[in-house]
């Protein structure tokens, strides 16, 4: 298995935007002496649910102060962009992070996000595609030209070029049933779960994730990563307390996927959502919160119930202090990741019966 940490670079009470990026970057550069794989950068407008309106940007900061630790967005919206532009800026961070970008894109879910850009959340999936074809050709070929309903290129040919070929890989966000199986055909890696996902979604984005690579004939094994919240602490009674800290997220993400959530003066209001599930609940099925056994026992639960083959850890949660954040990560990679780091999740292969 492999282990990454996922920053949302939030402000839950609207701090100081250096406090969050200077807690994000010594989170990253602790994460590469731990030996994480990854670091990855959400992006998130006009709210303090997040502070990263570029994350290739930040991906560039974050490289110049690492050594090992690759660097992906986690994710660029797509449908927010001019498509050409972008691809010259993902080729143009792949050069200046020496050749360790991942790319995460996805369509965006927050309308409260795409009408202060003018745009339609109802065109963000045919946006969606017509971005990532231009993309990709921008980034594999040499001259290019492209038609469609929202975006017209003429012959181009964009530089830098990445260093990686054909680029840098790319992953998608993908949370229906639909979307996964979309993922799957275009070839592209998929990252699904959510960091505020119950167990039972997550294991249906398995089922279906698995239904989809053999349908589509492609071989085993395949990258399915989980994004999980993750707090592992000194005792099971301090970790069930941080409890509320993940809450604070379902409910954030909640109300802006429904567009309920109320922002006065930039700052995202905590809201109840309908149907929350109990503090109780959360703990025991949607959280990887604990001392180190709890949360060694809860991952080898994911091993054995998914194919599981990294795990993107959501470390900095709500309110949770930096100090915690950085103790919670240090056990966890002493005393969790050395336990599954030859471990894998179940394989998604179909037996043939002779």
């Amino acid at each position: 298995m492999k282990f990454g940490v996922f920053q949302l670079l939030h402000s839950a009470d609207k701090g100081p935007a250096k406090e969050v990026y200077d807690n994000a970057l010594e989170q990253a550069k602790l994460a590469d002496e731990l030996g994480f794989e990854g670091v990855w950068l959400a992006e998130h407008h006009f709210s303090s649910y997040g502070y990263n309106p570029n994350p290739l940007t930040f991906a560039v900061k974050i490289a110049d102060h690492t050594k090992n630790l690759r660097i992906g967005t986690a994710v660029v919206v797509l449908p927010l962009y001019q498509p050409v532009r972008l691809a010259e800026e993902i080729a143009l961070a792949d050069q200046l992070t020496d050749g360790r970008l991942e790319v995460g894109l996805g369509r965006g879910y927050q309308r409260y996000e795409f009408e202060r850009f003018g745009l339609n959340l109802d065109d963000s999936r045919s946006m969606f595609d017509e971005a990532l074809e231009i993309i990709e050709m921008a980034l594999t070929q040499e001259n290019f030209n492209f038609e469609g309903n929202y975006y017209q290129v003429p012959e181009t040919t964009i530089f830098p070029r990445p260093i990686q070929q054909p680029h840098p890989p790319f992953w998608i966000a993908a949370q229906s049933p639909a979307s996964i199986v979309d993922t799957v055909q275009r070839g592209y890696n998929c990252i699904t779960g959510g960091s505020s996902a119950p167990s039972g979604r997550v294991l249906q984005s398995w089922e279906v994730f698995r239904d989809a690579v053999n349908e589509a004939g492609l071989n085993w094994p395949q990258e399915f990563t989980i994004q999980a919240q993750v707090h592992v602490a000194e005792n099971d009674e301090f970790a069930r307390a941080q409890t509320q800290n993940a809450l604070w997220h379902l409910r954030s993400a909640g109300a802006l996927r429904a567009n309920t959530q109320k922002v006065v003066n930039g700052l995202a209001i905590e809201q109840e959502q309908p149907n929350e599930p109990t503090p109780e609940l959360m703990y025991n099925e949607w959280l990887l919160f604990g001392n180190a056994e709890t949360v060694k026992f809860k991952l080898q639960r994911l091993l054995d119930t998914t194919g599981i083959t990294y795990l993107n850890c959501v470390f900095a949660i709500g309110r949770l202090e930096h100090k915690e954040v950085l103790k919670s990560m240090e056990r966890f990679a002493r005393d969790v990741m050395p336990y599954f780091r030859d471990k894998v999740g179940l394989s998604g292969a179909v037996e043939v019966k002779s």
